[in-house]
């Protein structure tokens, strides 16, 4: 039998409510839900393209846990607990075996993160999945691109550059062991540093999730806070697997790890007197947090290494309709 588009939904996505806000989910016109007395609502969205933000041999596993994760890292630079996520999947035809492993992933992905899939669409056409997704968060709670100010010291959470090497492993064919398995896995399958987030924000007033590079995204910040910030490369956290793959550190692709994107690791501005509350969070929640740098008052991102010298980055990071 070949599945007509309700069925198709009935079959692989309604599943029964998880959330107590949420009053009337899959199955009508809309979804209704209710926002808790004294939170705001915060509402992001990303599409994810076949062939442009992943390879298209990808597992429809890993293309239902990056579709969520992206969002939630969204979420997650805001200071917001992730709530409830609409999808918009478009279809070139119903493979159902396809459609099982995706639905599969994004319910057990979407169980991960406490958060419910209330509603959506789906429509043939080439391969895309737009998600959206919304979160609670407090008022005076909020991180902003434009709330680093001169002296803030500049942190990032994980390690950086892996998801750009695991492409790049993808790309030219390179052997898979457990290196570079691990990079590969770290491109397909990113997590969304919600619990950094929110616990952060209570102290933290600027963050941004590193998506497009750390160029890029810092660049961002820096725009909306108009001020300018000195980093320092050898201070940039690096996974011992991209090192190794690599040969050694002194043979980095440098631009790979500022300008690669697909982090989605944290990058947080945070007043220095709140320094030790940082390291505490990350070590409540086991996640390695690196100081790389601090905000000043020009306007330009500074690049050097322990010597002093200057890094000029070839490019800013990953811009669509741009090559």
């Amino acid at each position: 039998m070949v599945l007509g588009e309700f069925n198709l939904i009935n079959t692989y996505f309604l599943s029964p409510s998880s959330r107590k806000e949420v009053l009337l989910g899959i199955g009508d016109d809309c979804a209704i839900v209710s926002v808790p007395e004294g939170k705001q609502l915060a509402i992001t969205t990303d599409t994810l393209v076949d062939g442009v933000h992943f390879p298209s041999d990808t597992s429809p596993a890993d293309i239902a846990c990056k579709a969520i994760a992206v969002n939630l890292s969204d979420l997650a630079a805001m200071g917001a607990e992730p709530a409830w996520l609409t999808l918009a999947l478009s279809l070139p035809r119903v493979d159902e075996s396809w459609i099982k492993s995706f639905s599969d992933s994004f319910r057990k992905t979407a169980d991960k993160y406490h958060v419910q899939l209330i509603g959506g669409d789906t429509t043939q056409g080439p391969l895309s999945m737009t998600v959206q997704a919304m979160g609670f968060i407090e008022p005076d709670n909020i991180m902003r691109r434009d709330g680093a100010r001169p002296g803030d010291v500049i942190y990032v959470s994980g390690t950086l550059g892996d998801a750009a090497a695991g492409l790049r492993i993808l790309q030219q064919g390179q052997t898979i062991d457990a290196n570079t398995a691990w990079l590969v896995n770290r491109l397909n399958r990113p997590q969304a540093r919600v619990d950094l987030g929110m616990k952060a924000s209570a102290y933290c007033k600027c963050a941004i999730d590193i998506s497009d590079g750390l160029v890029a995204d810092l660049g961002h910040v820096l725009e909306a806070s108009n001020c300018g910030a000195t980093v320092n490369i050898d201070s940039v956290p690096l996974s011992h697997q991209l090192v190794e793959n690599s040969i050694n550190r002194n043979d980095v692709d440098w631009e790979m790890v500022l300008s690669g994107g697909d982090d989605y690791e944290l990058c947080l501005v945070v007043n220095p007197e709140h320094e030790n509350e940082l390291m505490q969070t990350a070590s409540e929640i086991s996640l390695a947090l690196t100081r790389i740098g601090v905000i000043e008052e020009h306007t330009a991102l500074n690049i050097v290494d322990n010597t002093g010298a200057k890094y000029l980055p070839g490019r800013g990071g990953y811009e669509h309709f741009i090559k």
